[in-house]
């Protein structure tokens, strides 16, 4: 009832991948033998009324988790406002990625390069 009631202002959750417009992806990579893990996520991700996400920026392998479009099921779509990351914080608008703020160091083009997306200032 708290999460289809659209009770809670703001729910965080981990994630795969999390397109430039916002789509979530972090209940399976759809990798075979992979277990999927199916809960709550979906309600949660549509039923708060902001959704942020906190996660690593980059996979073990060295990718962008966040991506032009998820390549992974969707668990909701256009639901991300923002996303946290150990390199930076950026919003998810319907025209695309905006930078809130990044670590020190970290100029707006090598996280352009590094993401492999546009990035607004």
């Amino acid at each position: 009832a708290m999460m289809r009631g659209g009770h809670l202002d703001i729910c965080v959750l981990g994630a795969f991948q999390v397109s430039a417009t916002g789509d979530l992806a972090n209940w399976s990579t759809g990798e075979p033998g992979a277990i999927p893990a199916v809960g709550g996520a979906m309600d949660l991700a549509i039923g708060a009324k902001q959704t942020w996400v906190m996660m690593d920026l980059l996979t073990k392998k060295g990718e962008s988790k966040i991506v032009e479009r998820c390549t992974y099921p969707l668990t909701g779509i256009a639901c991300v406002k923002r996303i946290y990351t150990d390199l930076c914080t950026l919003e998810c608008t319907p025209q695309g990625l905006k930078l809130i703020d990044a670590v020190e160091g970290l100029s707006h083009a090598e996280l352009e390069r590094i993401i492999n997306l546009p990035i607004a200032a």
